[in-house]
């Protein structure tokens, strides 16, 4: 019995492309240089690879503009704290004024009560005789007072602002009232219906804060209850 003989070497496959470096139709060599990954390089020729030229300057972000609030005809809106500070402005020129009439007005009466004012001694009946007495001159010379501040206050807020939209106030923080509409020219009714509102809220309790306020929230223009009111808005003026 014989033993089967072991298989001689067997003959190497053909490989399955041309050798390493064996031109192939159609297929470049590659370029010699850095590696086609990563960032491209910087500068010129001969730069180190992967640094930014000399006196490269990283750009700051810039954030975008915030868009400002303007009236229809594209003005700006006048901020609360310049309309406050013209507001206090205009308080204390009206406040100044009056006083020109409120004071010897009150001193007129007080001399001419109180002559006509005895010494009280335990007489009750004497005693609101007197009261009375200085109660009616001193309601008569307050409804006097009432009556001399609103005139004074509509030649000041109507006839002097509504010919050029500010009052001193306003002229000094350089904001002005014109119509929400911008075909029309401001008139004197719409000054008077800024100041109807203006002086009536001052009559109900709180309700000159509600409208000085209101502009705080109001969207899109800005207004305070006596803008709305006379369908005007607070623009304001380049310095």
């Amino acid at each position: 019995m014989t033993t089967p003989s072991s298989p001689g070497p067997q003959p190497t496959p053909p490989l399955s492309g041309p050798p390493p470096g064996y031109p192939v139709q159609g297929v470049a060599p590659p370029a010699s240089g850095p590696p086609a990954y990563g960032p491209p390089p910087y500068g010129p020729p001969g730069q180190a690879y992967g640094y930014p030229p000399a006196g490269y300057q990283v750009p700051r972000y810039v954030p975008p503009p915030v868009a400002v609030p303007t009236s229809p005809g594209g003005y700006p809106l006048a901020e609360f704290t310049d309309r406050l500070v013209a507001r206090l402005i205009d308080g204390a020129i009206l406040g100044a004024v009056s006083l020109i009439f409120v004071v010897p007005i009150y001193l007129v009466i007080f001399l001419s009560v109180m002559p006509t004012t005895t010494v009280v001694n335990g007489d009750p009946d004497q005693a609101a005789q007197e009261v009375f007495a200085l109660l009616g001159p001193l309601l008569g010379a307050a409804a006097l007072v009432l009556v001399l501040g609103l005139i004074v206050g509509y030649i000041y807020e109507v006839e002097m602002m509504f010919r050029t939209g500010q009052t001193v106030g306003k002229r000094i923080m350089k904001i002005r009232v014109i119509p929400l509409d911008p075909a029309v020219a401001l008139t004197r009714g719409h000054a008077f219906k800024r100041y109807l509102v203006e002086r009536g809220a001052a009559f109900v309790p709180a309700m000159t804060w509600v409208d000085g306020l209101w502009q705080l929230w109001d969207k899109p223009y800005q207004q305070c209850l006596h803008d709305k009111f006379a369908t005007t808005v607070v623009i304001k003026l380049k310095p």
